[in-house]
């Protein structure tokens, strides 16, 4: 039963109560419910935002905490459902309101859920002024990791966040301490004698993530001081990653591959015409002389990774990364 719901009901409860038991006890039932609620101020991408807790109506349309939301049994008014992939729960669950996807969003739906939280961000972040104007009274809270910031610090200053505002704090922590040992992990495990590429396959190609700044793989290379194969000038983060030749990448020769299958985390993903990552590089022509792929070391990401960037799956896929490395030393 969704948040809206509950709160309704147990307004209704409130005022049956109210009417038997008289005036007198109606002093000491606001008291009692302004007591129970309470504000924190949360310092969001935008500064300080006040948020009552616990949030009656509660909206979400960043993919970079679906996952945490969900797990932590938080109920949704509204969120960008179509935007999900269907290995979060939220995606099954007909009570929710569908604001659609960024390309083609139906924010006007909002109103219908009243909210007093909206978690935007990500691909929803360009929404945020008419999520003010359709939904005055609703604190928006924006923690998607800031592209000047340390990506690591910045994922966990979002999970700790919401961890704040819905009760969670020791909840957060885990989840902060389990992303931090699998980096400490990768680390361990990582030489920097070993070459580096990052690729993204979408629509059959295969696309190029710079370090650093290409999408979602860029990141790794600060992280754990990784060393490119392939360093090109005026990359970008392309969603589909850049297009580099895929000859210009194989002379690169890298000791590692990571790859993240785009399309695997769409609603492309298993639809018709859907070609797997894993068939794409093996299939090219260019790279089966590369040693990577030669002597498997090829890793994808969870294949929701594309719409379900999430704590959970770095810390999933770190950890998968560092079984590899540490197979490698032994």
């Amino acid at each position: 039963m969704n948040a809206i719901r509950n709160y309704r009901r147990a307004a209704i409860g409130a005022l049956a109560v109210i009417a038997l038991a008289g005036c007198s006890t109606s002093t000491t039932d606001d008291a009692d419910t302004t007591a129970a609620a309470q504000t924190v101020a949360i310092e969001d991408n935008f500064g300080e935002q006040t948020v009552t807790t616990p949030p009656k109506s509660v909206v979400a349309t960043d993919n970079t905490f679906f996952e945490t939301l969900d797990s932590w049994g938080v109920d949704l008014s509204a969120a960008s459902v179509s935007l999900m992939p269907n290995t979060i729960g939220y995606k099954q669950d007909d009570s929710i309101i569908d604001l659609g996807t960024h390309r083609e969003p139906n924010l006007e739906a909002v109103v219908a859920a009243e909210p007093d939280l909206i978690i935007n961000g990500g691909r929803f972040a360009e929404f945020r002024a008419d999520f003010s104007r359709l939904a005055p009274g609703a604190s928006i809270v924006e923690v998607t990791p800031r592209d000047d910031q340390p990506f690591e610090a910045e994922l966990k200053r979002g999970t700790t966040a919401l961890g704040e505002i819905f009760g969670k704090q020791a909840e957060a922590q885990e989840l902060n301490d389990a992303f931090d040992a699998s980096i400490a992990r990768v680390k361990a495990a990582y030489s920097p004698d070993t070459s580096v590429m990052g690729l993204i396959t979408s629509g059959g190609e295969i696309g190029y993530v710079a370090p650093s700044n290409g999408r979602t793989i860029g990141p790794m290379f600060d992280i754990f001081g990784f060393t490119p194969s392939l360093e090109v000038p005026e990359s970008s983060d392309n969603h589909q990653g850049d297009d580099i030749s895929v000859e210009a990448i194989a002379a690169s020769n890298p000791d590692l591959i990571i790859v993240m299958d785009r399309d695997a985390g769409t609603a492309n993903g298993g639809g018709e015409g859907f070609v797997p990552a894993a068939n794409i590089i093996q299939d090219a022509e260019a790279l089966k002389s590369v040693g990577a792929v030669k002597d498997g070391k090829v890793i994808f990401l969870p294949t929701d990774t594309y719409t379900n960037e999430s704590i959970q799956t770095y810390t999933e896929f770190f950890n998968s990364l560092a079984d590899l490395l540490e197979q490698q030393k032994s």
